[in-house]
């Protein structure tokens, strides 16, 4: 069970939490407009560097792997540093990344560029979780993570949606641009609000790898790399899908992007809500949901006023997220750090395997909707390995 990690982080005051906690919201924030900008974009970016919408997926499921090599590995990196050094490195460096793609002259510098992006995203939001658990009781660290999370979610609400209209209105490189300018507002508000803590403790890379080789650790990263890969084949293909299925014009896209944050706005609080209850069991309810969601996605994207709800409630699949990254904590005992970030690679393997699976498909000639059938098939992956899970805790005595 995940503890504080000393004194002089819980005796923060309730404002001095607050303060931490709306910075590493911010970094949040700037990491969800960053990835999700450009799903809201692909027919711009598609048009401007001269390449199909499907070749627009593979830049999304470049960054996704960014985060899937970057997560595991700086995080082991970076396990001797302090937290707040750490967490300062990771937004650097995603600001840089940021600031190269919108400087990307061609198609494949821009899939390098936002592979680079991808790099520090699960190792920032891992480490910015485990300080937000550290100054929660237990009963509470799943609505804390779920705090931190919400950066993300009023990204998909707020950033994405802005980021779509400017790259509309002037280019998609400019949204890039917004988000390096938020990710060095965020390492500000880091550096000046967040403590160093000199009774930190600290972990070992060998020890963390020693440690995270358990089989709940992977299981749980298999249903969060599985069952979460639907909602990005969908959502990746989303404008497209309005553009060519539903029959809307371009203006409509930006507030397609809102209703789906506004959905994970509520998921995300959802989530930990449900988990701080029903502990694991939530996994499943969470997967469940998703898959009725995915199936019924292809029937509601033919008439704007169906299309508009289930994209609501594609959104709110990210309950997911605080779940699982609360339960990681539960059963990461000695591999806090990498267990926290590698959630994320998970999900982000989810990033990549979704948008890859529905360009096939697409590619293929089999229609745009057929997004919500491959991503149903995903989610039911999911509850298998869930299933899975839940026996080897069963057989461990933890349930």
């Amino acid at each position: 069970m995940h503890k504080p990690s000393s004194d002089a982080v819980t005796s923060l005051s309730p404002g001095a939490i607050l303060l931490i906690q709306l910075a590493l919201a911010l970094g949040g924030f700037a990491i969800g407009t960053g990835e999700f900008a450009i799903m809201g974009l692909m027919p711009n970016v598609a048009q401007d560097l001269g390449v199909s919408e499907p070749q627009v997926g593979h830049v999304i499921s470049a960054y996704a792997l960014g985060v899937v090599v970057g997560a595991p590995v700086l995080a082991l990196l970076g396990a001797r540093l302090p937290r707040r050094i750490l967490l300062l490195l990771l937004m650097g460096c995603f600001a840089l990344g940021n600031f190269a793609s919108a400087l990307a002259p061609t198609y494949e510098p821009l899939l390098i560029f936002r592979f680079i992006a991808g790099l520090p995203h699960g190792a920032y939001f891992g480490v910015a979780m485990l300080v937000a658990a550290s100054m929660a009781p237990p009963h509470k660290r799943a609505k804390a993570v779920s705090r931190v999370l919400a950066g993300l979610t009023v990204a998909i609400l707020i950033g994405n949606p802005l980021a779509t209209w400017l790259g509309q209105f002037m280019s998609w490189r400019y949204a890039f641009a917004l988000v390096g300018v938020i990710a060095i507002t965020t390492i500000a508000m880091v550096a000046i609000f967040l403590p160093t803590d000199p009774n930190e403790q600290r972990s070992s890379p060998s020890g963390e790898l020693r440690a995270f080789n358990r089989a709940p650790i992977w299981l749980a990263l298999g249903i969060g790399a599985i069952g979460f890969a639907g909602m990005f084949c969908v959502f990746s293909y989303m404008a497209p899908t309005l553009l060519h299925v539903t029959g809307v014009g371009p203006g409509w896209i930006p507030l397609a992007m809102g209703v789906f944050g506004a959905g994970c706005i509520v998921g995300n609080s959802a989530g930990g809500w449900l988990f701080d209850r029903l502990r694991l069991r939530a996994v499943a309810w969470i997967l469940a949901w998703s898959t009725l969601v995915l199936l019924v996605f292809p029937f509601a994207a033919h008439s704007l006023w169906t299309v508009l709800p289930a994209i609501f409630a594609l959104g709110t699949m990210i309950a997911l997220g605080p779940a699982l990254q609360t339960h990681l904590m539960d059963v990461a005992t000695g591999a806090q750090t990498l267990a926290a970030a590698s959630n994320h690679a998970a999900f982000n393997v989810a990033n990549a395997l979704g948008p890859w699976l529905g360009g096939l498909a697409i590619s293929a000639g089999m229609g745009w909707t057929i997004t919500g059938y491959i991503g149903a098939a995903t989610a039911i992956g999911g509850l298998a390995l869930f299933v899975w899970a839940w026996r080897v805790q069963q057989k461990d005595g933890h349930i």
